[in-house]
């Protein structure tokens, strides 16, 4: 994979932007997105199951290097808030494992409510990282690394030292957020080779249009990690993300100014 993928939540098309993928001749709308984008991120996981075939139809239709994320369900974050869950995972890696080595990364986003409880948040990401490895080993395209982590909190207690700590030893990606609901401070990264960047909209979240010279001060930023990164626009509402996604990734091919 690229060092640097970007993609959008969700593979709604606007119509505005037709022109920029395939004819409708091409095939389903997450072909034609996927001979644009290199990733996308699943959210409707988070509200409702998709079956295992479901799955793995949407995994047929994009090419070899194409990656998924994928949302972990309410019910385990919002509605059990982190307890007695593993039926739930159970059912939610039954179900996203069928992507096989096209499952790129797994979003954890907690409610803004959510303290964070270290022993939770420790058999989370244990339990969520078993299941998805043993998912991976035994998968018929081969051995292949489980996906990346990745945990976005809106509580400032997930942002202390005690939880970055824990992250950084369970390997679990911090996502970069914008708006930053919930961080107090300054950003402190847990992976130095992973980062999820999510870009919500801001000051209005799904709705606001990111100026060139914000996408400009993300694209900088993004120059100096190391690793491998993922960004994904979610600012949907605004009907721009194809077209800023693009600019973005226009400025990291570019040399910078």
């Amino acid at each position: 994979m690229k060092p640097v993928t970007i993609g959008i939540a969700g593979w709604t098309l606007p119509r505005a932007d037709a022109e920029l993928f395939p004819p409708a001749a091409f095939g389903s709308n997450l072909a034609r997105y996927a001979e644009v984008f290199d990733a996308v991120e699943i959210n409707s996981s988070f509200y409702r199951p998709h079956k295992p075939e479901t799955y793995a139809r949407w995994a047929e239709s994009v090419p070899a290097g194409f990656r998924f994320a994928v949302k972990l369900p309410r019910t385990v974050t919002h509605e059990k808030r982190l307890q007695d869950i593993e039926p739930d995972l159970d059912r939610f890696v039954a179900e996203a494992g069928a992507l096989g080595a096209k499952l790129g990364w797994v979003l954890v986003q907690t409610p803004p409510s959510l303290r964070f409880d270290p022993a939770a948040a420790e058999a989370l990401f244990a339990a969520l990282r078993a299941r998805l490895d043993a998912t991976a080993e035994s998968s018929a395209s081969a051995s292949h690394a489980g996906p990346v982590l990745a945990c976005e909190a809106r509580h400032g207690s997930w942002f202390g030292g005690e939880a970055t700590a824990l992250m950084r030893s369970m390997g679990v990606t911090r996502v970069v957020a914008d708006p930053p609901a919930g961080e107090p401070g300054p950003f402190a990264a847990t992976c130095a080779g992973a980062a999820y960047v999510r870009l919500h909209g801001s000051p209005l979240i799904y709705r606001s249009i990111y100026e060139p010279e914000r996408l400009a001060q993300v694209a900088a930023w993004l120059r100096g990690q190391q690793g491998r990164a993922l960004v994904i626009f979610d600012n949907t509402m605004s009907g721009t993300q194809v077209r800023q996604a693009l600019q973005l990734r226009e400025m990291l091919t570019s040399s910078p100014s």
